[in-house]
């Protein structure tokens, strides 16, 4: 039920879900560019490494404002629980970039290119999204960005599972299994969290309609 209140409600709350969507499509462009074209590795991780630091401040700054705000616009938990997710999937970009330069990739597979191109559409989805929480009237909308964000978490499964069987066809060595199998997990994990994002949102659309 949608909630009533005459005191003015802080929309502030929105501006933050917009900034965390941004960075996160941000993140996932670095990393995308990062698997296309692996070049100075260190400085293009350092960079992501930012953005999740840059995303870390943003929960923080929506806490916050939780703690100062009587009326927020959504219920508290559905507020924590969306922008922490947010973060959450640019944790797991910064993880991903992480292993690759750990494990000093020099030729990312076309499964992993393909992954970090899904990571990018299903953050673009979901900064699509985001402007429509402000508008009541058009909530129901967001549901067209969360059923394709489900369809690539989809996609990102098979792509998964076919970079581990084309590792386990050419009999690599176990280092390379045991790095390429890490890295995958990575990036799936990245789309598992745009998914529980979406997830998110439509619980908001449940909310507010």
């Amino acid at each position: 039920m949608p909630r009533f209140s005459i005191l003015p409600i802080e929309e502030s709350f929105y501006d933050w879900f917009e900034k965390g969507a941004a960075n996160l499509v941000e993140s996932a462009r670095l990393l995308d560019k990062l698997l296309r074209n692996i070049t100075d590795i260190q400085t293009q991780v350092a960079r992501i490494t930012e953005l999740e630091h840059h995303g870390d401040f943003i929960v923080h700054e929506v806490y916050d404002a939780l703690h100062r705000t009587f009326v927020p616009p959504l219920e508290r938990e559905t507020i924590r629980e969306l922008a922490a997710r947010i973060d959450d999937v640019v944790d797991n970009i910064e993880a991903a970039a992480d292993l690759m330069l750990l494990y000093e990739v020099e030729q990312p597979s076309r499964q992993a290119v393909r992954l970090g191109e899904i990571i990018l559409a299903c953050a673009e989805q979901l900064n699509l999204a985001m402007p429509i929480l402000r508008h009541r009237r058009m909530i129901a909308d967001i549901r067209g960005n969360t059923i394709e964000v489900n369809r690539l978490e989809n996609e990102a499964d098979g792509v998964t599972r076919s970079g581990i069987a084309e590792l386990l066809k050419r009999k690599d060595d176990l280092f390379n299994l045991m790095r390429w199998k890490e890295i995958y997990g990575a990036l799936e994990e990245a789309t598992d969290r745009c998914e529980d994002v979406a997830d998110a949102l439509n619980g908001i659309v449940l909310e507010m309609g």
